[in-house]
């Protein structure tokens, strides 16, 4: 059997206040396999964001513990993960090109190979001739491409997707599924991305897992057909089964938040 790229054992979390401790996760037993897009849906308190968080090494579980190719996962930054945040966070002073190259200059891989092959992500996004622009002269859209550049400029393993397409508009939001869809897939990258959006998860993964929150636990996970796995996210939500599946994860959703209010 193949070893899973990210694995969570028993993983649990607490955050403590000066008033309380609010147990946050309970007891999450969750496996990704190499080049699998999965995304993490769930009520606002779940603990989708904490679980990007330890995956990408920036906390660590008060119990249980996470892992990559086997190997715990440090507190500190995972350098064989990307995260690519709901904001592109580009710096305004830097032109396009120097955005993008930023992950590399910070791990020092600062190479005429890399350099080559960043410009050439650049333009196969569709950003050609804006090596030289700055933040402010590009669209929301065009951004969180040129965020996409630079999170897989350093050729990380693992993508950790934290709402990267929510601050957009809808038809941006659409053409942007389907090109990181496509060029995760062209890479063979491991995926995981939290998002609030039942039918962008549904249309861009392999598998859906539905959280609860009151703690945050596993309810359900949703393995996609293979007739709507491989099509395009934009087309896949006219597929004939794209609603009947939505409807049994918008159902174990609506549950887990009945369950949670308790």
């Amino acid at each position: 059997m193949t070893e899973p790229v990210l694995e969570l054992r028993g993983v649990s979390h607490v955050y403590v206040t000066e008033r309380e401790a609010k147990l946050a996760l309970q007891d999450l037993n969750l496996q990704v396999q190499p080049g699998e897009f999965v995304s993490l849906v769930g009520p606002s308190g779940c603990g989708k964001t904490t679980l990007l968080s330890m995956m990408a090494g920036l906390l660590k579980p008060t119990a249980g513990e996470v892992l990559q190719d086997g190997h715990p996962i440090r507190k500190g930054a995972n350098s064989r993960a990307g995260y690519m945040l709901q904001h592109d966070y580009l710096f305004p002073w830097r032109t396009i090109l120097d955005n993008a190259l930023i992950g590399l200059e910070l791990t020092h891989q600062l190479t005429e190979e890399r350099i080559q092959k960043v410009k050439d992500l650049l333009d196969g996004m569709g950003l050609g001739g804006t090596w030289d622009l700055y933040p402010n002269q590009l669209s929301g859209g065009m951004r969180q491409r040129v965020a996409l550049v630079r999170t897989l400029a350093t050729d990380p393993e693992v993508l950790l997707l934290d709402e990267p397409f929510s601050a957009l508009d809808y038809q941006t939001k659409l053409q942007l599924e389907d090109l990181i869809a496509d060029t995760l897939r062209e890479r063979r990258k491991t995926a995981v991305l939290v998002t609030h959006d039942l039918s962008e998860a549904i249309a861009v993964s392999d598998r859906v897992i539905v959280l609860a929150a009151g703690p945050g636990r596993i309810r359900r996970t949703f393995t996609i057909p293979d007739e709507i796995r491989e099509t395009a996210p934009f087309y896949a939500r006219d597929h004939e089964s794209f609603a009947e599946l939505f409807h049994l994860v918008w159902k174990e959703l609506e549950a887990g938040k009945e369950g949670a209010q308790l």
